[in-house]
């Protein structure tokens, strides 16, 4: 039988309510209790229709083991209990079985778990679509791309250990069946600030401490870093270190992931080089100096660093000095050169820093989009996850630029998010055939103009001041704001012409206020004109542009001077607008998806529930008006088929089948249970509810109802238990009764059949006794007449034997009779020829049974089969010499044909060139007796496996059948120069030993003789044919280590090709012949100081003297 499948639902076993769009009363009280009733329960997940609120546990829970993630595949998104799976597999299976584009976003705070919820995303993703090696690969390498992008942009702030410090919308791509092809990553606003200072309590980017805490000894030497963190003044040393987190064991696992992603090794490298300059930048301090003309100027302290920077990055160290102490300004075609004092310099400093870091960052995740991208051009699927920082306020009026944009793409978020809402309830109402009616609710468009108005916006304005001539500040600005923005309802400024803010002391003169949708916001004005130029001087960008580090180079592609651009760049404000642009519209052309993250403490502890942290940020997101918006028309809303298996229990019309259809069943439940009719409708595929009440009234029914059906069950249970328990005594009587009465009878049967058997058995007896009796009376009457028949027999046979014994006796004596007298006849016949013949009988006797004992005496001294062996055995005989000698003969020449069918073709080729040898310089050269026992090798360099001789490889096509490093004497100065000798099958080749080209190429044919010396040394003379190509740079005088294995094979080769002798002449004195001059080489012998190693010194132009010890 199938097993029977088991319909669960959100509103099964909740605690508090699962779904806020279900809460009653709808209050914010209410909304923070329902929050912390679940997070006390570990329910970190509350639904707010589809949209899933998220609460950071700051601890592991066991809700996302692979069980877990089996649980929630291809479910319904209510069906059970609220999970960020559900929201994964709603958002999965609509792209994958829709054909609908997805996006998921994050959003919330810092610290409330974005990161966390985007990896647990990506994860689910990742373990139920397809499987294989390259899906698998693809899901690997975007999986690991986190690790490699937190590290290098992520920090410790006070609010969370490994806070993401930009944002990151990732567009995974699948193809039609749903398995992944890749991705791609944008990144926002990277936080460059925190590479030069840090928040007290803060760290800097988690890189910075994982290299130092991670790397080997080796490996920091090369990056010229030492481990204490105190060395840099760039790293906060208050927060240095973080309880619970291992910067060695994660840098290991960002180099792993590194790898995975497909960094090559030397770009690894070259990152890592990256981030060591940018860490000794900070080290850098200036001094100021007074010039002659009045004018103030930085010098570098301690160039020890500078220099260390320099030899990393490859920078000439006086480029680098002469950028970070002037500054060249370009307007048309003239150049003004102006010196920088202390301050500028150390801006400069932090500018080039900040610089470096953020477009290493915009490297790396280029470079990880050109790995993990699509390699295929078929269409493909989307699903977009956007993990980016939420809404920020600091108090004490630290909100600066960075926050005033943050809080700007928040309202942008706020704004698409309020819109997609909307228009999915819209949407959802008409595909039902539900009228629409309009919802109210704050539309922050208004603050989204006064921030990016293209004339009158914040943004606009930043950007006019900042291009504005003359002097430009940030109280300039904020004086522009008040003239602009003064009678905007959602600015506030000290400064404002508006009356009514004159009063207001809390509102510093340098700040300015805007009235965010999720609270008003104050912003220091200071350093947003600095921040938003992000202005790095010329003159550094030329310096990293000539740079001979690859990857710096690229970072900076506006130094190079074939490219020089006088416009000003676009400024940091107006880029992040225009990337905010893209992200909307890429947005709005997708499904959505929300996770809404929110921190329930300050102190990142797990068990705290902070209610007015918490409110506060509900406030800010918005999410009571998200469940106002989503509770305007229908709180509830449920498809027929699961809203009449749930409730059909409560109408005995529709219990327990109903069997027409399900929008049927569901009217006449509804009308059965007296719901008034204003409280629901019906559309086209689901039941929608209003108000809460009715489905909690419709849920206290079925519970009353499950409790009702549950006694009955409970009955009939017990009535079947009872009766299957009498109907089984019944049966097991029934077969213990048969069982005996077959047992009695089984009794009864083998006791009348022991009786039969001892009767039968006592009369057998009686039979066989007699039966007995009578045979053995016979067989002893048998038994008398065979005795009497045999003693007769025996009297008979011994009579008969004893005569025919008496006849033998006579006839035997007869028989020697007569033997003897023929053997007197033949002896007297004989006699007359014994004397003749009997000598050479004797003699011929004597020779056979000698040879006999000789040969057996022979088979048992042999000696070994060694053809070395030289034992043989003592002749005994003098007549034998000549056997003895031709027998120690044969058999040498026999065990040498059985130890040569031993060798190997090559065995035999060694052994043919040794014997070569043999012939040639045997008793001629005193260097033989060493050659002996070494082997001829042939080639002593590996050309074919050695990369250094690859082009001396490419350009010789024949085998090489010796290869050796030579010494080439010039005959100059007797001086030697190395060069490799090859011998090829046609030609001799010397080539250069460094480079590996070849110097000269002398055909085979052309070689005439080789001369050497008869004494302990390695010269050697190739005289070549006159008048041939080859010897127009005359003969070659060489020296090498191996003579005689050179020689041997010269001469056997040329032999081979030429059919030719190649003439070896041995003498202490021969010619050379040197172009167009012929120079005697002279031996002579005598104690060198260099040892044992001849020398060859030039005497005049026509000798050359080679001393040998």
């Amino acid at each position: 039988m199938a097993k029977m499948e088991v319909k669960t639902s959100l509103l099964d076993d909740m605690i508090g309510v699962g779904d806020m769009v279900l809460l009653e009363p709808l209050n914010e009280d209410s909304f923070i209790n329902n929050l912390k009733k679940r997070f006390d329960h570990n329910e970190v997940y509350t639904y707010i229709g589809s949209v899933v609120i998220s609460i950071n546990p700051y601890r592991s829970l066991p809700i996302y083991n692979p069980e877990k993630v089996e649980e929630y595949r291809n479910r319904n998104f209510y069906e059970l209990s609220p999970h960020i799976f559900a929201l994964a597999d709603e958002a999965y299976r609509s792209l994958r079985d829709q054909d609908k584009d997805q996006c998921i976003l994050i959003t919330g705070e810092s610290g409330a778990g974005k990161t966390e919820a985007s990896k647990l995303v990506m994860s689910y993703v990742a373990a139920v679509c397809g499987k294989g090696a390259e899906v698998n690969q693809v899901k690997e390498q975007l999986l690991q791309s986190n690790p490699v992008l937190e590290a290098f942009g992520n920090a410790k702030t006070v609010r969370n250990d490994n806070s993401s410090r930009f944002g990151k919308y990732m567009d995974i791509e699948f193809d039609f069946k749903g398995d992944p092809l890749g991705g791609v990553i944008s990144n926002y606003l990277l936080e460059k600030s925190r590479v030069v200072k840090q928040p007290r309590g803060e760290r800097n980017f988690h890189i910075f401490y994982q290299i130092l805490s991670g790397a080997s000894e080796e490996f920091l030497c090369k990056l010229k870093l030492e481990r204490d963190f105190s060395r840099y003044n760039y790293l906060g040393l208050d927060s240095a270190r973080v309880n619970g987190v291992d910067d060695a064991s994660n840098f290991r696992t960002v180099r792993n992931a590194m790898q995975i992603v497909g960094f090559m090794d030397h770009e690894t490298q070259s990152v890592f080089e990256v981030v060591a300059a940018v860490l000794k930048l900070g080290n850098i301090e200036f001094k100021p100096e007074s010039r002659a003309n009045g004018l103030d100027e930085s010098k570098i302290k301690d160039k020890n660093e500078l220099k260390e920077i320099c030899e990393l990055t490859g920078i000439d160290q006086s480029v680098l000095e002469r950028a970070f102490s002037f500054r060249t300004v370009e307007a048309k075609q003239e150049k003004v050169s102006t010196t920088l004092n202390v301050a500028q310099a150390y801006y400069a400093r932090d500018a080039l820093a900040k610089n470096l870091y953020s477009r290493l960052f915009s490297w790396l995740v280029t470079r990880i989009n050109e790995s993990i991208k699509a390699q295929t051009k078929v269409r493909k699927k989307v699903m977009g996850v956007l993990d980016i920082y939420g809404f920020e306020i600091f108090e004490n009026a630290d909100n600066s630029f960075e926050q005033f944009i943050i809080n700007y793409c928040n309202e942008k978020l706020q704004q698409i998010f309020i819109e997609l809402t909307l228009k999915e309830e819209q949407e959802e109402y008409i595909r039902e055939g539900i009228e629409w009616t309009h919802i109210e609710y704050f539309n922050n468009a208004i603050i989204c103009d006064l921030i990016e108005n293209n004339q009158t916006g914040i943004l606009a304005m930043l950007d006019e001041e900042c291009l504005r001539p003359g002097t430009v500040t940030d109280d300039t600005f904020l004086e522009k704001l008040n003239q602009v923005c003064a009678t905007h309802q959602h600015f506030e400024s000290r400064m404002s012409k508006c009356s009514r803010f004159l009063n207001d002391t809390s509102l510093p003169h340098s700040c300015f206020r805007i009235q965010h949708y999720a609270g008003k916001v104050m912003y220091q004005v200071e350093g947003f004109v600095d921040k938003n130029n992000d202005l790095l001087y010329r003159d550094l960008s030329q310096a990293m542009w000539k740079a001979n580090h690859s990857l710096i180079k690229a970072l900076f592609p506006e130094g190079n001077p074939a490219k020089i651009n006088l416009k000003r760049p676009p400024t940091a404000g107006s880029q992040f607008k225009a990337s905010v642009a893209t992200l909307m519209k890429n947005l709005q052309t997708k499904n959505p998806n929300y996770i809404r993250c929110i921190k329930p403490n300050d102190k990142k502890a797990a068990h705290i529930f902070n209610e007015a942290l918490v409110c506060h940020q509900i406030r800010y997101l918005g999410l009571l008006e998200n469940v106002r918006v989503r509770r305007a028309g229908y709180a509830f809303r449920q498809p027929y088929e699961p809203c009449l298996e749930r409730y059909k229990m409560l109408c005995k019309q529709t219990w327990p089948h109903w069997r027409g259809p399900a929008r049927a069943g569901v009217e006449v439940l509804f009308n059965e249970l007296g719901i008034p009719e204003d409280e629901f409708s019906f559309g086209r595929s689901k039941i929608f509810i209003r108000n809460p009440r009715t489905l909690f009234k419709l849920e206290d029914l079925r519970k009353q109802r499950l409790e009702d059906l549950a006694t009955l069950i409970e009955k009939i249970y017990r009535g079947w238990k009872c009766r299957t328990r009498f109907l089984l005594m019944k049966k097991c009587q029934i077969v213990i009764a048969s069982w005996y009465r077959r047992y009695a009878q089984q009794k009864k049967y083998q006791k009348i059949k022991s009786s039969a058997i001892t009767v039968q058995s006592y009369i057998r007896g009686w039979k066989a006794r007699k039966v007995l009796r009578e045979l053995k009376h016979l067989k002893r009457c048998n038994e008398a007449a065979t005795v009497i028949a045999a003693y007769w027999h025996g009297t008979q046979a011994r009579r008969e034997l004893k005569r025919l014994k008496e006849e033998a006796r006579r006839k035997h004596a007869v028989a020697v009779i007569w033997a003897y007298w023929l053997g007197l006849k033949v002896r007297r016949e004989y006699r007359k020829f014994f004397r003749a013949n009997a000598g050479r009988k004797i003699y011929e006797f004597t020779l056979q049974r000698l040879m006999q004992k000789y040969f057996l005496e022979m088979k048992n001294k042999m000696p070994s089969l060694s053809p070395i062996d030289k034992n043989w055995p003592a002749r005994p005989y003098l007549f034998l010499d000549s056997t003895h000698k031709e027998l120690k003969r044969i058999f040498h020449l026999w065990r040498c044909k059985k130890y040569r069918d031993q060798f190997t073709d090559q065995q035999k080729l060694i052994y043919e060139e040794k014997l070569e040898a043999s012939e040639l310089f045997k008793d001629k050269k005193a260097l033989y007796p060493a050659s002996v026992g070494q082997p001829f090798q042939g080639a002593y360099l590996e050309i074919s496996e050695n990369p250094k001789y690859k082009k001396l490889k490419d350009a010789v096509d024949e085998k090489i059948i010796i290869a050796e490093v030579v010494n080439k004497i010039n005959r100059a100065n007797g001086k030697a120069a190395s060069r490799i000798f090859l011998l090829t099958k046609n030609n001799v080749l010397l080539a250069d030993q460094k480079s590996g080209t070849i110097k000269s190429e002398v055909p085979l044919g052309d070689v005439t003789k080789v001369s050497m010396s008869s004494q302990n040394d390695g010269f050697f003379a190739v005289h070549l044919k006159e008048g041939s190509e080859a010897a127009s740079k005359g003969d070659f005088l060489l020296s090498s280590d191996h003579l005689i294995e050179m020689a041997t094979k010269l001469y056997r080769t040329t032999l081979s090709q030429t059919k030719q002798k190649l003439n070896i002449e041995i003498s202490d004195e021969f010619l050379v012949q040197f172009k167009q001059d012929k120079v005697c080489v002279k031996f002579i012998q005598g104690s060198q100081k260099n040892g044992n190693i001849p020398t060859c010194k030039r005497k005049n132009n026509r000798l050359l003297e080679v001393a040998v010890p």
